[in-house]
């Protein structure tokens, strides 16, 4: 073992929270130091610094989703009066390279970042030897000793494999491979009803891929229920296929090297199989904790989800020990949340705020074909929050222009915000599906943020064409039972 190093604050783990909060406190003056190791996938998959968003999550995945959006484009081309020819191939291998190169690209700029701001960077695997130091193992096996005054373990999680399924596990892929394919993954079996789920088929589709979605329950659990119907219903139109109900049994590998999947439909008991290419599995996340040796620390999880408790200070079970993003239980696994509370945290510790991240009315998007954004409440939880009777609903079906010259369909383009019935109907959450729904999603959270009520929202003036002025002219609400959809420009 090498000699011991002391550092201000250690943080384990190199991802979106990880190094926002080691370079915060680097610049406010800490000796700070930051171990991360990435465990290749069980398909052999490895990648740098920077985290599950970096590489196998948030930015491939945008690029990816971007490229898929540029085929339905090149569709509406025509319309618009560009001799386009009618078949246009799609290049897996070219996009790929792109994004992976992207992607490596950022990798360097935290490393540059990391070594700019004085921040040691250790590539080693890091586990508790007590409340104040970890051992660090590299990949040769060289072990080095760390201590710190004050430790945040940013570890995030991993994809989730169903280990009761013959085969999953040999034959399978996750979110943490799907991007770093070479080659198309051709026709693809998506196991899963979670986000991760409907993106990837969501864009394998948009990139003319044969892809179905094998679900055993509801899609997009956690938000709400009518938009997440809206969004499969508009996947299904455009070429996704779907198994409801159902679970997967067995993946077999045939000799002409395709998938044999066996699954079970749960409403009639009965079995079936289908040849894939690819399957892929997106049944949900599990943290990194388990190799961390928190017990050594005397740091508690839950039991049952293996996360981190924390308080609302990020504070574990021992003081002067953090828990940041998704390895912290009851946090939302979103990148922004953990690099606010990264940020937060390290000014905490240097003496410069007392301000606790706050959780709610946090906004998100999520990138399937059409995209979904949602920031607050979903109508479920308003109402059960709040009762029926203290909740309007107000909502419209509308057409994006851009949608009318290429002949589109626009079913599924909604919107609804729910709001408190009593007088002046505080916003509790909005919901838009559209074209572009992060970008007019994080607009309108500000307002969300800072208490906007309905008659706030019907004074803003909208701007003129656009699908966010829609979100200032909703005028029917649920309850008056009227027509919803849009008329005129």
């Amino acid at each position: 073992m090498e000699g011991r190093q002391d550092y201000d604050l250690l943080i384990i783990g190199g991802g979106s929270g990880g190094l926002a909060c080691a370079k915060e406190a680097a610049q406010l003056g800490k000796k700070v130091a930051v171990v991360d190791y990435v465990e290749p996938s069980p398909r052999g998959t490895r990648w740098g610094l920077g985290g599950t968003c970096v590489n196998v999550g948030c930015i491939p995945k945008k690029l990816m989703h971007q490229a898929a959006l540029l085929g339905g484009m090149i569709r509406d081309a025509p319309h618009y009066g560009w001799e386009v020819a009618q078949q246009v191939p799609h290049d897996w291998r070219k996009m790929a390279e792109a994004v992976q190169n992207h992607v490596k690209s950022l990798n360097w700029g935290h490393r540059v970042q990391l070594q700019d701001r004085k921040v040691k960077y250790f590539n080693i695997k890091a586990s508790f030897v007590n409340e104040h130091t970890v051992c660090g193992v590299t990949k040769g096996g060289k072990e080095t000793l760390l201590s710190a005054e004050h430790i945040v373990i940013a570890t995030g999680g991993r994809p989730r494999y169903p280990i009761h399924v013959e085969g999953a596990l040999e034959h399978g892929i996750t979110s943490d491979d799907i991007f770093w394919l070479k080659e198309s993954p051709g026709k693809t079996l998506v196991v899963g009803a979670s986000y991760v789920a409907l993106e990837c088929a969501g864009f394998l589709t948009g990139l003319r891929l044969d892809t179905t979605v094998m679900m055993r329950s509801i899609p997009l659990r956690g938000f709400d229920q009518q938009m997440s119907s809206l969004v499969t219903e508009h996947m299904a139109s455009h070429g996704t296929q779907f198994l409801r109900g159902c679970t997967p049994s067995r993946v077999r590998k045939l000799p002409d090297g395709q998938l044999q999947v066996t699954w079970k439909d749960l409403a009639s008991g009965r079995e079936d199989m289908g040849n894939f290419d690819t399957v892929l599995w997106a049944i949900g996340r599990v943290p990194e904790t388990r190799s961390l040796n928190l017990e050594k620390a005397g740091v508690n999880t839950n039991p049952t989800s293996q996360k981190i408790l924390v308080d609302a200070q990020e504070a574990t079970s021992i003081p002067h020990i953090y828990a940041i993003g998704d390895a912290a239980e009851g946090r939302p696994e979103l990148t922004p949340t953990a690099i606010m509370a990264g940020r937060l945290l390290a000014q905490r510790l240097c003496g410069q705020s007392s301000d606790l991240m706050d959780y709610d009315n946090v906004p998100t998007t999520v990138f399937t074909p059409l995209e979904y954004g949602c920031v607050g409440l979903s109508e479920e939880e308003a109402m059960a929050r709040h009762g029926e009777e203290h909740v309007e609903v107000y909502h419209a079906y509308y057409k994006p222009l851009e949608f009318t010259v290429a002949e589109r369909d626009a079913s599924q383009c909604y919107i609804k915000m729910v709001c408190l019935r009593e007088p002046p109907q505080l916003v509790l959450g909005l919901h838009f599906l559209g074209p572009n729904a992060g970008e007019v999603t994080q607009g309108f959270a500000l307002g969300i943020k800072c208490g906007a009520s309905y008659a706030q929202v019907m004074r803003t003036v909208g701007i003129h064409p656009t699908c966010a002025e829609e979100v200032a002219k909703l005028r029917i609400s649920k309850r008056s039972g009227l027509d919803p959809t849009v008329t005129g420009c």
